[in-house]
């Protein structure tokens, strides 16, 4: 089957907030729990939902919640002044988009605020769906968001790709039998995402647009 849609991760993937997401985990972290974390703890997990992040951190459900309280009022804060997306990648975009590829989002992040980011750099206009974590009920590695977004953009899952940053990007659209593009410009190196087995792996931005192409024929 012809590949038609293209959906995306959002952070890492399109947007760089990685120093945006570890500021805000500190920022709660030494608000709630007075202590820091490593890096890598930090940021082991990102591409889940927020929510399922804190249970790192939190000892019970009340402290988790405060730590989301704390992390989500410094993110917003600061979020339109340090979010970026990578340098090339709206181009990427404009010219799939002129190709033929309807496009949409699959996140972890809540919808308002990826969308607000999303708008942000430049990238809602070529976007026809944003799936976020509080429209689905289930999430990646889960390919429940995936199969969403390709019920959205009116396509059979064998029709889509769905590129990402993380394992679970890989995992979840594995599930839900789209071929899968893995990126290793965001949040997580490479040998983590060889293990997922994408259907193809890319290192530039500038190769996105040939790696569509390429696995559309």
């Amino acid at each position: 089957m012809a590949l038609t849609t293209i959906l995306l991760d959002n952070d890492g993937t399109l947007v760089d907030t990685y120093n945006m997401i570890l500021e805000s985990f500190k920022h709660a972290t030494q608000e709630v729990l007075g202590k820091q974390f490593s890096e890598a703890e930090y940021m082991a997990k990102v591409g889940q939902p927020l929510a399922t992040q804190m249970l790192d951190f939190a000892r019970n459900v009340e402290e988790q919640q405060r730590l989301l309280k704390a992390y989500r009022s410094h993110n917003e804060a600061t979020h339109d002044q340090l979010i970026r997306a990578f340098p090339g990648i709206v181009d990427e975009l404009a010219a799939l988009r002129a190709e033929g590829f309807e496009m949409g989002v699959v996140t972890s992040k809540m919808h308002a605020l990826a969308w607000r980011g999303l708008q942000v750099v430049g990238a809602a206009p070529y976007l026809g769906c944003l799936i976020g974590a509080d429209d689905c009920a289930k999430h990646k590695p889960d390919p429940a968001p995936i199969l969403l977004g390709c019920e959205r953009m009116g396509a059979q899952p064998e029709e889509c790709v769905y590129v990402g940053d993380s394992p679970f990007d890989i995992a979840a659209g594995n599930a839900a039998g789209c071929k899968t593009l893995a990126v290793t410009w965001g949040m997580f190196p490479e040998e983590k995402l060889v293990v997922e087995n994408p259907t193809e792996i890319i290192h530039e931005v500038a190769e996105f647009s040939a790696a569509i192409q390429a696995l559309s024929n």
